[in-house]
This record gives structure tokens, C-alpha cells and sequence, in this order.
């Protein structure tokens, strides 16, 4: 089959561009950040010994997304992606905002391990802008697709769509802040908090990545099960359990009070992520019953 390549003129579009610079300095980010890691001067700088889940998690999301958006900026330019048995538009637009949120707090976190040391290394801040600029571009990218007609843009760039990608980002952020506190971190806690806490963003990040195969694969009308109905006992079961998370938060900011540890500083981060996942289920669950509400009337 003969490769077909953009036309010219498509090479100086908003989205052509704005991927560019997505691959550009995400790579550059990553690129800076695994410098710093062989390097001596890291020793004082970044590798605080109790935050090396937050680092991987900053690391990887860099790593990962320049990955997948220059497979994406690469099949679109060929114009390969026709033959993918995919979604590809829920996919374009589940990568820029998901991307834009997970470069959001990776740069969040990064200017945090930096931000207490007495000297700021040039490697280090500029790692940080280009961090930030990541996240710019992700965002740019989201505002461009989302501002499509629906049809173009498909579920994932709706606002049920976007509440979903919430979710997933919410369980993906617990995962280090919740490894850094089974680690000792938080000492004093009880440790049926810990194992409520994990297991039920498990199950909530299980419930965001079966929802998102669906969605992207197109299984839908395949499923087993009415999937509407399916996404309802998931935004309900994810409900409840980011009930349960956020009043451990809570409970645990107020066992660990004053302490000079990072702890506090890492259940406040996991208490605002939770209270901000939950919000999303809450709504999510509002406009699902709505939709549901409606179709039994039609």
C-alpha cells in the first residue's frame, strides 16, 4: 500500500505545530531530568531518599507521552491511522488532556523536590520551563480538538469524556503519593488506612483503564453488558470509594498535624487530588443518570 503523506499545506496547521512542540519539549524535559540523574550534583539536588515514586512518576510521564505523541504525529502525518482498529479521534484527544494533566503535575512535583535547595542549578530550571511548556502544549493541543464539532472530536472530548480522563488521572496521581507513605513516611498512621486507601484506587484505576480499552477500541456495542449502565455502577462504585479516601485524607492530616516531614506536605497533595477526583464522579454521575433518565423517556 502506498504511504500518503500530508499535503504541504497541512504541515503548517495549529495541530501539526502544536504536536511538534509537544514532542519537542517533552523530550527535552525527560532528556534533562535523566542528565541530572547521573550526575553528581543530584545527590544534593533531587534525590530525596523518601521520593523516589514521586521522581519515577514525573520521569515516566515525560517519557511516556513524548512516546506516544510522536507515534501519534507520525501515523497522522502518513495518514496511517485509517487502518488502526481504534478510535482514533477519542484517542488523540484522551492523549492531549490526559497529557496536560499529567504534565500539569509533574511539573508541580518537579519544582517541588527542587524548590527547597539553596542553589538553583541552570539543568534543574530549565528542566522545569520546559515542563511547563509541555504542559502548554498539551493544553493548546486539548483546546484545538475539544473545540471541534462533536462528531470530529468524539466522546473522549465531551464532558463525560473529560470527567473520565479526570478519574484515570486522579488514580494515577495516588499511585506514588500512596507508595511514599507504605513506605514509612507517614509513621504514626494506622495501617488499615494505608490498605483501605490502596486498594481502593486500585479498583478505581482498574475501573478508569477497562472504561477507557471500551471507549478507544470501540467495544461498546460489543460489550456483554449494556455499557451505559456499566459506567454507571463504576462512577457509583468510584463514588463511594473516594468517599472513604477523602475522610482518611482528612483523618490523616489531622493525626500528622506540625510534623517537619514531608508527610503533611503529601497527604494535603493526595487529599486535593481526591477531593478533585471525587468531584469529577460526582458530576459524572449527575449527567450519566440525566442521559439515562432521558433515553428511558424516548
Amino acid at each position: 500500500m502506498p504511504v500518503i503523506v500530508l499535503e504541504a499545506r497541512e504541515f503548517a496547521s495549529p495541530l501539526f505545530l502544536v504536536r511538534s512542540w509537544e514532542v519537542l519539549s517533552s523530550c527535552t524535559t525527560f532528556s534533562l531530568v535523566t542528565v541530572l540523574e547521573s550526575a553528581e550534583l543530584t545527590k544534593n539536588l533531587l534525590l530525596l531518599e523518601h521520593l523516589q515514586a514521586i521522581k519515577i512518576l514525573c520521569i515516566s510521564t515525560w517519557c511516556f507521552f513524548f512516546i506516544l505523541t510522536l507515534l501519534i504525529h507520525i501515523l497522522s502525518t502518513i495518514q496511517f491511522h485509517s487502518l488502526l482498529p481504534l478510535s482514533w479521534k477519542n484517542l488523540t484527544v484522551t492523549v492531549a488532556v490526559l497529557g496536560s494533566l499529567m504534565c500539569l503535575t509533574a511539573s508541580i512535583y518537579f519544582q517541588w523536590l527542587i524548590m527547597d535547595r539553596q542553589q538553583a542549578w541552570p539543568r534543574p530550571v530549565t528542566a522545569a520551563v520546559t515542563s511547563g511548556l509541555t504542559f502548554l502544549a498539551y493544553s493548546l493541543e486539548s483546546f484545538i480538538l475539544c473545540s471541534q464539532v462533536q462528531e470530529q472530536r468524539g466522546f473522549m472530548g465531551s464532558i463525560l469524556g473529560f470527567l473520565k480522563i479526570v478519574q484515570l488521572w486522579g488514580g494515577l496521581q495516588m499511585i506514588p503519593l500512596f507508595v511514599e507513605a507504605s513506605h514509612g513516611l507517614l509513621n504514626g498512621l494506622h495501617h488499615w488506612q494505608l490498605w483501605v486507601s490502596g486498594m481502593s484506587y486500585c479498583v478505581c484505576i482498574i475501573m478508569s483503564f477497562v472504561t477507557l480499552v471500551v471507549i478507544l477500541g470501540d467495544f461498546a456495542g460489543q460489550f456483554f453488558l449494556p455499557f451505559d449502565r456499566l459506567m454507571v455502577c463504576f462512577t457509583v462504585t468510584g463514588l463511594l470509594l473516594y468517599i472513604v479516601n477523602t475522610v482518611i485524607c482528612f483523618s490523616r492530616i489531622i493525626q500528622l498535624g506540625n510534623s517537619a516531614s514531608k508527610g503533611p506536605e503529601l497527604v494535603i497533595m493526595e487529599t486535593v487530588v481526591a477531593c478533585i477526583t471525587l468531584l469529577s464522579y460526582t458530576v459524572d454521575l449527575t449527567f450519566s443518570i440525566k442521559l439515562l433518565w432521558d433515553r428511558s423517556r424516548t
